[in-house]
């Protein structure tokens, strides 16, 4: 990791330096913003440092300006002088955190360390976007849970195999990546990959666009038509929503499966063809079949190989790293943004009933929303599908007496707004999580770290 300490206290500096280097950090220190902007001119940094009041300006304005310069840059910001307001100011300008001094150095590495891993992810996945895609003709498959790395293997073991492939998956997760994954990264890639969704035309269209036509078929087919199967000849065909397909297209598509061969509308002679065919789709065939929908002999065909992809919701430790890779590239390339930690937390707090489409959608929103580089939470929904009940608000000088006997620090005045959410939630921590949008977890820790009493 290479960090740019910036902080007008020499010997508290100097301190931090010593302590971290020890953790294999590469560190520079400047106590000025002159000194900083000078540093930033010279080496690219990973996490900043930052002090919130400098002797020639205000921390917060270089904030804006490195922010500017590298949105992937992560600032964690330093102050002596804690206020809420300031420190709300500092996550809306693209902080990843804010920690007050004294401060404790386990807490500081902590943070340092879960902000250098944000750029990381982040970068990475900007990375992967064009490259990969000129590569393989494919989008990437983007996770590190257990569940993306099961499927990736699964891809990974059947991508050569001749086997026709069933993938099951709730709409918008990801079917058809899939399946694209499974041509581009197979010895067949550089054959035809034809893809049709079934429920998106009428069932004279899909068989038509399905196997072609000869001329005169059917009222309006002037001349001979190459279906997609035709067209996909060595390659892989791709069959989304297979449950949709009308019941006799499917005996059709069951004998090109059992023979290699199929006829054109309105053809008498057959053609062979020799490709793979993955189909998709997010319901349950043996339930389709139970209800007389689809054929039983084709599904036991199209169910060699299965492969089902998860709900985002079950694996939700992935939605930093798509989030990071969607926003490269949804946001203009002149214009790159990047997630508070707040809107993150909001992500992380929600469902996706869409899956990864929803996503992908959410964030294009925020991008064209936001103003800066930064995508705040109240950019990412709009209001009738983020409905939360408003926490009443309430001026820190009407429960302070006076600023002699006040105790205005950052940490208190955060306990103070956690009992306050707890207290209007009948001390329900899911219910005052919500109310506070951080993870149950983080309410759980902060209560833990402020001592903060059940309550009766």
């Amino acid at each position: 990791m290479k960090l740019l300490i910036v902080e007008d206290e020499v010997d508290f500096a100097t301190l931090l330096k010593q302590r971290l280097t020890r953790k294999k950090i590469q560190i520079d220190l400047a106590h000025t913003i002159e000194q900083a902007l000078d540093w930033l001119g010279k080496v690219s940094y990973d996490v900043i440092l930052l002090d919130q009041r400098l002797p020639d300006g205000e921390g917060l304005s270089l904030l804006t300006q490195v922010k500017e310069a590298d949105p992937f840059v992560e600032v964690v910001v330093l102050t002596g002088h804690g206020s809420l307001e300031t420190a709300i100011q500092s996550i809306k300008q693209g902080a990843y955190d804010y920690l007050t001094k004294p401060c404790n150095t386990t807490k500081l590495e902590f943070t340092l360390t879960q902000a250098y891993e944000k750029k990381r992810l982040a970068e990475q996945a900007a990375g992967l976007s064009e490259a990969l895609r000129r590569q393989t003709g494919s989008e990437p498959i983007i996770g590190q849970s257990p569940e993306i790395k099961r499927l990736m293997q699964m891809v990974e073991k059947v991508k050569d195999s001749e086997a026709t492939i069933l993938v099951l998956g709730e709409s918008g997760s990801g079917k058809e990546l899939i399946a694209r994954s499974l041509h581009f990264w197979s010895a067949r890639k550089d054959k035809p990959f034809q893809a049709l969704n079934c429920a998106a035309l009428p069932n004279q269209l899909v068989e038509s666009e399905l196997f072609g036509h000869e001329k005169g078929a059917f009222t309006g087919a002037a001349g001979v038509k190459m279906g997609l199967i035709e067209i996909a000849d060595g390659g892989t065909l791709f069959l989304d929503e297979i449950a949709e397909m009308d019941l006799d297209i499917q005996a059709k598509l069951l004998r090109l499966l059992e023979y290699g061969e199929y006829f054109r509308v309105g053809a008498t002679r057959s053609r062979k063809v020799k490709l793979r065919v993955v189909a998709a789709t997010n319901k349950r065939l043996e339930q389709e079949v139970a209800a007389g929908r689809f054929r039983e002999d084709l599904y036991h065909r199209l169910n060699v190989v299965q492969i089902e992809v998860p709900p985002l919701r079950n694996r939700k430790e992935d939605i930093p790293l798509l989030a990071d890779y969607l926003l490269a590239k949804k946001c203009p390339q002149n214009n790159p943004k990047v997630l508070s930690p707040e809107a993150l937390r909001v992500l992380l707090n929600y469902d996706f009933p869409g899956n990864v489409r929803e996503l992908a959608n959410i964030l294009e929103r925020g991008c064209l929303l936001s103003y800066g580089s930064t995508i705040e939470a109240e950019h990412l929904f709009q209001p009738q599908m983020g409905k939360r009940t408003p926490v009443p608000k309430k001026g820190l000088e009407e429960e302070t007496p006076g600023w002699g006997d006040a105790d205005l620090s950052l940490e208190n005045c955060e306990r103070q707004h956690i009992l306050r959410v707890l207290k209007m939630a009948g001390g329900n921590k899911t219910k005052a999580a919500q109310e506070l949008k951080i993870g149950l977890k983080t309410l759980y820790r902060k209560v833990k770290e402020y001592g903060i009493e059940p309550l009766p």
